[in-house]
């Protein structure tokens, strides 16, 4: 019995390490996972102690702009291999504020990363036409980066749409 149960551990022991590459999808490994998601707040702060603010700072990430409205979504998957393929699955991205709250204001969307810390930031992205949203606010990337990356010390995922302005970010999985 006890030879049976070495030989189990020393399996699986093993396998594990086997298991865990092949995680990718046969695309070339894992090189960043996020999991959860941020939606956008188009400004990040006003100087002064006044209710009102003649200036504020805009949300600015990595240099992409933010739209002018506030957007949520309710969840974001994303693995980045490291051959450049990126899959995107995103829930409820939908506007927060304005007349259109609630709704997908009939956006497109695509994915951006941005691996450096500092300026100059290099934006690898698919398909800038993006995929449409789903009435719920729910939209599926698979694509691959241009231009792949090949490390991202500090990955920063953004939701996007054709304009540019960013709507969501997505939280790294550690």
């Amino acid at each position: 019995m006890a030879r049976k149960t070495l030989a189990c551990l020393l399996l699986i022991a093993a396998t594990a390490p086997v298991a865990a590459l092949a995680d990718d999808g046969g695309s070339g490994g894992s090189l960043v996972k996020f999991r959860g998601g941020i939606g956008v707040i188009p400004v990040s702060s006003a100087p002064g102690p006044a209710p009102t603010a003649a200036t504020v700072n805009r949300n600015i990430v990595r240099g992409v702009q933010p739209p002018g409205q506030i957007w949520r979504i309710d969840d974001l998957r994303a693995d980045v291999s490291a051959t450049g393929h990126i899959t995107v699955d995103g829930r409820g991205l939908l506007l927060a504020g304005g007349n259109g709250i609630g709704t997908n204001a009939n956006q497109k969307v695509f994915a951006t990363l941005i691996c450096e810390a500092a300026a100059p930031f290099v934006e690898r992205s698919t398909n800038l036409g993006g995929v449409p949203l789903e009435a719920d606010g729910d939209f599926r990337i698979d694509d691959d980066l241009v231009p792949a990356p090949t490390d991202c010390a500090s990955p920063v995922l953004l939701i996007r749409n054709p304009a540019g302005a960013w709507f969501a970010a997505g939280i790294v999985k550690q």
